[in-house]
């Protein structure tokens, strides 16, 4: 089974430089005051001529934080400015767009501004990189942002969590939330259901199920880890009034230490003496995986068999 290796240019590449200007224009820009010249510091933009980025992943804006950022962009202005490219007469922007709503809305007249020259593929890759690496994203948002970027430019999952800055693991468990059926994801998205509750249900593929066990876990008034046994029990109705086999302390390490290193969910049942093992995979990325993992310890095992 073939195995992509390689994982491309890093999130420094991709913006080209763009990451330490922003530094020197946010420790640089004070007031308002510019030196002419200086192409590396802020210069101010009307907020009239600037547009969203219609590839723009956050869909929705938390009303109660605008509200305290609008505030907050009433009494100190913006501090950090905010990343720009030229598209016709106007600016589109690149990163900040929370920043240029709080300004309008504090009615500010311009606002501090680095403007770069980017391509069209590096204005929709830097946009996506940079808003999954944000933290006020819903999962929704999230999925669909890693998506994309896997879709477009043919990142495997790897590739997309060097980008962003987490572990493949998460953006796997990510993704796993799309393949949930659409009211579920649409509680998601607009924070009724939490992203531990949501992924409990991945398992779950009866649509009428999934959404009555989302509606029963509303508002977290079912703790997750009773949701799974909920779960449990809807998947396995033979074995839920079985009695529970007590695991050691030695086994549940292991599985987890297996957990961590084949990078999705490993399960044990049965004891010390007797049972079975069972390692799940989701999609293709984990497949390659795991059989890469496969090759390397035949590879290991054909090398000690040969110093014997």
């Amino acid at each position: 089974m073939a195995v992509k290796r390689g994982l491309g240019r890093g999130l420094e590449a991709l913006f080209g430089g763009a990451e330490q200007e922003y530094e020197n224009a946010t420790s640089s820009y004070k007031g308002g005051l510019v030196e002419d010249g200086d192409k590396s510091q802020a210069v101010e933009i009307s907020v009239e001529k600037i547009i969203p980025n219609v590839n723009q992943p956050r869909k929705n804006f938390d009303e109660v934080a605008m509200s305290e950022l609008i505030n907050s962009v009433r009494v100190h202005g913006v501090i950090s400015p905010i990343v720009l490219v030229k598209s016709g007469d106007d600016f589109m922007i690149i990163a900040g767009e929370r920043r240029w709503r709080a300004s309008k809305a504090a009615g500010l007249k311009t606002v501090p501004a680095i403007v770069r020259d980017y391509d069209n593929k590096q204005i929709k890759e830097i946009s996506l990189v940079e808003n999954l690496q944000r933290e006020d994203l819903n999962p929704i948002e999230v999925a669909n942002s890693i998506k994309q970027l896997m879709d477009d430019y043919k990142y495997t999952q790897e590739q997309v969590a060097e980008r962003v800055g987490k572990s493949r693991s998460a953006v796997a468990n990510t993704l796993r939330l799309l393949t949930l059926s659409k009211p579920v994801i649409d509680l998601i998205a607009v924070g009724k259901l939490s992203e531990g509750h949501a992924r409990t249900l991945v398992v779950v593929k009866d649509d009428n199920a999934q959404l009555k066990f989302a509606h029963d876990s509303l508002n977290d008034r079912i703790a997750v880890r009773d949701l799974e046994k909920k779960v449990k029990a809807y998947l396995n109705p033979k074995t839920a009034g079985a009695p529970v086999v007590v695991q050691s302390a030695e086994l549940k390490d292991l599985v987890g230490r297996m957990q961590k290193v084949f990078a999705t969910k490993v399960g044990a049942l049965g004891n010390d003496n007797k049972g079975r093992i069972f390692i799940d995979y989701y999609n293709r990325d984990d497949l390659n995986r795991l059989a890469e993992m496969i090759e390397t310890l035949e590879a290991l095992k054909k090398e000690k068999e040969k110093d014997v």
